[in-house]
């Protein structure tokens, strides 16, 4: 069973990340830090980009590349543990069903570094 945690109200980081696609922008990876960029981005040409939005009410939604070269959307739960640190929790059977947080480095309107704890 998942506990769905909202962001609280002074906590920008979190208000910040919600309600937008966020998209991988691979190309910009450094350091062992993942780039993201909204999918509103000019990203210059690519087979496919992952994703994820969090959304309000704990909802999680991941963006998977789908056979056709689309997005497939998979539903999970995400919560705020601390400023800049959320929890990730897939449920079984999705592909692959992972718990794991991510750590906001920088965040920016059109830009997102995050390094991924397992």
């Amino acid at each position: 069973m998942f506990m769905a945690v909202t962001c609280k109200k002074n906590d920008k980081v979190a208000a910040q990340l919600a309600g937008k696609v966020w998209l991988h922008s691979f190309e910009e990876d450094a350091e062992g830090l993942w780039v993201y960029r909204p999918n509103t981005y000019d990203f210059p040409a690519s087979r496919g980009r992952t994703g994820f939005s969090l959304e309000p009410g704990g909802v999680f939604k991941r963006y998977e590349i789908a056979p056709a070269d689309g997005l497939q959307e998979e539903t999970g739960e995400w919560e705020q543990l601390e400023k800049g640190l959320v929890q990730i929790r897939m449920p079984e059977g999705s592909n692959p069903p992972v718990a794991y947080r991510i750590q906001v480095i920088q965040l920016k309107d059109d830009l997102l570094k995050v390094k991924r704890i397992e």
